[in-house]
């Protein structure tokens, strides 16, 4: 995965939510104790983890600095620094060598934090989607590409659908909604 493939969810998301900027995004986003602004900030926030990562490659944690986004910030704007963020992602996957690695839980590829930012955007646009009424769901091709990356266990069921599934959104037929689940960003170790 890449730049393109985040650039791609995170013009989705902005799509998808700009028509429903001056509805109220204090409700809570899908199950989450987090309200869709809150989500959205969220999202914008680990975009930008994620280029400083890539930018700083520390190999044992996160840098320590966080996105703050003043509270009175319109949705918006809020999308404009979601949009900010997924472009700084961008910028740092395009200038990181494919062997660069930072620390996800472990040493992670560019190709690693392609799939965390694209995840990210999907994922939490389904959140605030579903916490706003709108009826929206991930892009097949995008899910397909953050499930083989990110979740190589994934069910067999429509890529959405899977996506949804192993990050404790929805049930699928005989599998019951998880409460709890892992995403395999970093790469093994193992010599």
């Amino acid at each position: 995965m890449n730049g393109r493939h985040v650039s791609a969810a995170v013009d989705e998301m902005v799509r998808v939510l700009t028509p429903h900027v001056a509805r109220g995004w204090t409700v809570p986003a899908s199950t989450l104790d987090w309200s869709c602004w809150t989500t959205a900030a969220h999202v914008a926030h680990d975009l930008l983890a994620y280029a400083g990562q890539l930018a700083g490659r520390p190999g044992a944690a996160y840098l320590p600095f966080d996105l703050v986004i003043r509270p009175d910030t319109p949705p918006a704007q809020l999308l404009h620094v979601v949009a900010a963020c997924g472009r700084l992602l961008c910028d740092a996957l395009a200038t990181a060598p494919p062997t660069t690695r930072a620390w996800h839980w472990g040493p992670t590829d560019p190709s690693g934090f392609a799939a965390l930012g694209t995840n990210e955007a999907l994922l939490h646009t389904w959140d605030i989607t579903q916490g706003l009424a709108i009826p929206w769901r991930p892009p097949s091709n995008l899910c397909e590409l953050v499930l083989a990356r990110l979740f190589p266990n994934a069910p067999t069921a429509g890529p959405a659908e899977a996506l949804l599934w192993c990050t404790g959104r929805v049930a699928l037929p005989g599998r019951p909604r998880l409460t709890s689940w892992v995403l395999k960003a970093a790469l093994d170790q193992s010599p």
